[in-house]
């Protein structure tokens, strides 16, 4: 039977670049969930009887919100989901399911890389059928939808076994319970060489690869030991839990530490790798080299022939504005387009879909290819292998060798969280307020050459994007980028891109942190980010 339930509206579920995030409990108030789900619905035209994807990453909430959102479809006309094994889907499994089953669209649960457990985040995010994020018109639409919406429709079931495999039907809706892990390692296997990293693990390769206590345990496990043959402990942390084992699921030097640490250790294993909370980020450590994320997308777009997906040659390459220009020169040796676009895996649909790119980047440790239409962890680890396979070198040779022949990006994020949300305003704007009188003047000795705020201008479908980033650009291609970051729950989080471009063979092994020094320094002169915020030093450095 279906209900049609009165409510009220929430004046706050405006989606961010990765969907609505919230913690926990304000996801628990009454209707809230059933509010904005409604509202997605609301917002779509033409799905009677077609195919949703669902699934998430495991954290607390999820099963949860899943049968909410199960009897909320039937309620609504849709004719099939495909729902995870348990509830779980990573992020680029269920782009991939959208487009290899030719669903409508999918609803991901999912925060990313924020913590999980009764007290911590929670997220709901649409996609659309091309696999990728919804587009800014349709987000717009789910808030302005959420603000005005007085009931919502949901079936009177009981709910769903979601832990075993099959199809059921409810309210006349078929609920198919899929293995999460099945159509996504098939489609690596059509894009990576497997049987030459296989040989490279039977020849005794060592890897270390930390899935957080995330989603992507059960990928990692099911590719890299089952069908590539690793060592059963290859992967670790590999069973997802609701408070990913108490820790941050965000694979950086912070909060992956202990893997950074041994990667720089006596008796490193050859190869370190570790994703995030929903398997859309990556983190790369060869034996004593950690691989900025930047780098590691200009590495594999330099190097992606070597796999049979990419032998063919990239259409274009695409990076988000925060991200190092390393990729940039990548493309330009091979002759391609380099795009450059807003942050938000949303940007690069367009030129994926209409054939422009093939691997895109964002400094966030997110990289992907026009596989999906999401940003993908183990793809990425996936990739790498394959490169350290068919070059037989050392991943810190690899980077080496890269550096010298297109020059090193020095580059690091400062991530300054949780800060007071007015503090961090009164920053942006007056960064702002300064752009046109800063070109010709000096910061921490360094000559501002331009400043402006990053405007995009999609060349596929015509649509301005104002206002993504503010960047100070000096002599000599260094800058500066501050961006408020939309994937917070609380508070707001600044960051700030420092970058510097050295072609000098002699200055290529410098520490990061002193090659950055004086522009560290010009940020600090220009924004004012200690008056402003009371912090001292970042939060991340990555």
């Amino acid at each position: 039977m279906i209900q049609t339930v009165a409510t009220k509206p929430y004046d706050d579920q405006k989606p961010g670049t990765s969907g609505l995030r919230k913690k926990v409990p304000h996801f628990q108030q009454p209707n809230y969930v059933e509010n904005f789900i409604q509202s997605i619905f609301d917002s779509l035209e033409g799905f009677s009887g077609e195919t949703l994807v669902l699934g998430g990453d495991g954290r607390y909430y999820n099963r949860e919100v899943i049968q909410t959102a199960l009897k909320m479809a039937a309620a609504n006309g849709f004719g099939r989901v495909l729902v995870g094994q348990g509830g779980i889907l990573s992020t680029p499994a269920a782009s991939n399911l959208i487009r290899r089953r030719g669903a409508f669209g999918g609803i991901i649960l999912s925060a990313s890389h924020n913590p999980g457990g009764p007290k911590e985040d929670f997220g709901i995010k649409y996609n659309i059928g091309n696999g990728g994020p919804a587009p800014e018109k349709i987000t717009e639409a789910i808030y302005e939808r959420s603000r005005r919406i007085d009931e919502y429709r949901i079936l009177e079931a009981p709910e769903i076994d979601l832990d075993t495999l099959g199809t059921r039907t409810i309210g006349g809706m078929a609920v198919e319970v899929v293995d999460p892990v099945a159509d996504y390692a098939e489609l690596m296997e059509t894009l990576f060489d497997f049987p030459a990293i296989r040989a490279m693990f039977a020849g005794g390769f060592r890897m270390a690869f930390d899935a957080m206590s995330a989603v992507t345990g059960p990928y990692a496990t099911e590719i890299l030991e089952h069908r590539l043959g690793a060592p059963k402990g290859t992967v670790r942390n590999g069973t997802p839990l609701p408070d990913f084992g108490g820790h941050h699921p965000d694979p950086n030097l912070v909060h992956a530490r202990a893997l950074y640490d041994e990667m720089m250790g006596p008796d490193a294993p050859d190869f370190g790798a570790a994703s995030d909370g929903d398997g859309d980020r990556n983190l790369i450590i060869g034996r004593g080299i950690f691989v900025t994320p930047s780098d590691s997308l200009a590495l594999l777009a330099a190097n992606a022939r070597l796999a049979p997906g990419y032998a063919a040659g990239l259409a274009g390459i695409a990076r988000s504005m925060p991200t190092s220009a390393a990729a940039d020169r990548v493309a330009a040796k091979l002759g391609i387009e380099a795009y450059e676009t807003p942050t938000g895996w949303k940007f690069f649909g367009n030129l994926l879909d209409a054939g422009l790119a093939t691997i895109c980047g964002e400094e966030s440790a997110g990289t992907g290819s026009n596989h999906v239409r999401e940003k993908d962890g183990l793809w990425a680890v996936l990739l790498w292998l394959n490169i350290l396979a068919a070059r037989r070198q050392p991943a810190k040779e690899i980077v080496e060798a890269h550096w010298r022949e297109y020059g090193r990006n020095y580059y690091a994020r400062h991530d300054y969280e949780g800060i007071d949300t007015a503090a961090a305003n009164t920053l942006v704007d007056g960064l702002r307020a300064k752009l046109a009188t800063l070109p010709g003047t000096k910061l921490a000795g360094l000559a501002v050459a331009a400043a402006d705020d990053f405007t995009y201008h999609d060349p596929v479908d015509g649509s301005v994007s104002a206002n993504q980033g503010i960047r100070v650009m000096f002599d000599g291609g260094s800058r500066v980028v501050f961006r408020l970051s939309g994937t917070g729950t609380s508070g707001a989080t600044l960051r700030v891109y420092i970058e510097r471009y050295e072609a000098d063979p002699g200055k290529l092994a410098l520490a990061t942190a002193d090659a950055l020094a004086d522009l560290i320094r010009a940020a600090e002169e220009v924004a004012s980010i200690r008056a402003l915020t009371g912090r001292e030093k970042p939060d991340v450095i990555t």
